[in-house]
């Protein structure tokens, strides 16, 4: 592996962590606010306001989706990693844990992004896991991430451990 570190998470995690939350959670936050606000606005199947029950339906799809979309998105880092680290920033600070603190890799193939979470053996500034978006791949499907065998070679190299 190079001296250089070597980015793994996507491109687009920026997006996905600032971005795309605040325009998820304000569309959906408007227009749940104006559906109790003003519920003469919209319409029902049947041209008239809408049932009751809609507006609680809304404001429930709301806070779910919303507390969904912080949980998996805001928490997301950017990772680099070279022969001896892994270089993880939040946008705003960028530590350095050696490659031996690490304790385990684990993906999510449930979701389409794969996001790889790595745990280590004791607390970081960032806590005692990180998660990140590995760069996308078109026809990954149900298979696991290369990114995840990477970061496991590259800790038993470092360490001597067989398996992480």
């Amino acid at each position: 592996m190079n001296s250089e570190p070597q980015t793994l998470s996507s491109a687009q995690t920026f997006v996905m962590k600032f971005v795309f939350p605040v325009l998820w959670i304000g569309a959906f936050a408007i227009g749940t606010l104006s559906l109790f606000l003003f519920p003469n606005s919209w319409h029902g199947a049947d041209g008239g306001p809408p049932e009751a029950e809609v507006k609680w339906l809304l404001l429930f799809a709301t806070i779910a989706g919303s507390a969904f979309i912080w949980w998996a998105c805001v928490r997301l880092k950017r990772v680099r990693m070279d022969a001896k680290a892994l270089y993880i920033s939040n946008y705003s600070t960028e530590i350095v844990v050696p490659l031996a603190h690490v304790a385990a890799v684990t993906e999510n193939r449930w979701v389409n992004s794969h996001p790889v979470t790595i745990a280590f053996h004791a607390d970081t500034e960032f806590g005692s896991e990180v998660t990140f978006m590995p760069k996308v791949r078109w026809f990954g499907l149900w298979s696991s991430h290369p990114v995840v065998e990477e970061i496991r070679l590259a800790v038993s190299r470092a360490t001597g451990r067989d398996r992480v």
